[in-house]
């Protein structure tokens, strides 16, 4: 039997890095396209409202111990974190898949 004991749903916390990214990101888009924004939005709030019941849904990140969920329909990808013993999955970076990737020390 597995030791693990998990309590679904996990918590969803945005650090105040991805938080801004997403903020800057939908205000981007909502600048030429408004109702886009509007659509996108819902399509992410979704997508990363479900990591919290399914929070291992995402590939396995390019950075060690995280994830990322790229979230169909629109070209941005969520890169996070899942803390078992917290309960949490910790949203780390909002990225445009087309953008350059920050350096990350790993």
């Amino acid at each position: 039997m597995n030791s693990r004991k998990w309590v679904l749903p996990f918590v969803v916390k945005w650090s105040a890095t991805a938080w801004q990214q997403y903020q800057d990101a939908m205000a981007f888009v909502a600048a030429d396209r408004p109702q886009a924004a509007l659509e996108q939005d819902a399509t992410i709030t979704s997508a990363v409202a479900r990591l919290g019941t399914f929070p291992r849904m995402g590939r396995a990140g390019r950075v060690r111990s995280t994830r990322e969920l790229v979230v169909s329909g629109t070209p941005f990808i969520v890169v996070y974190r899942i803390q078992d013993e917290a309960g949490e999955v910790q949203v780390i970076r909002f990225l445009h898949g087309a953008q350059q990737w920050p350096k990350v020390e790993q």
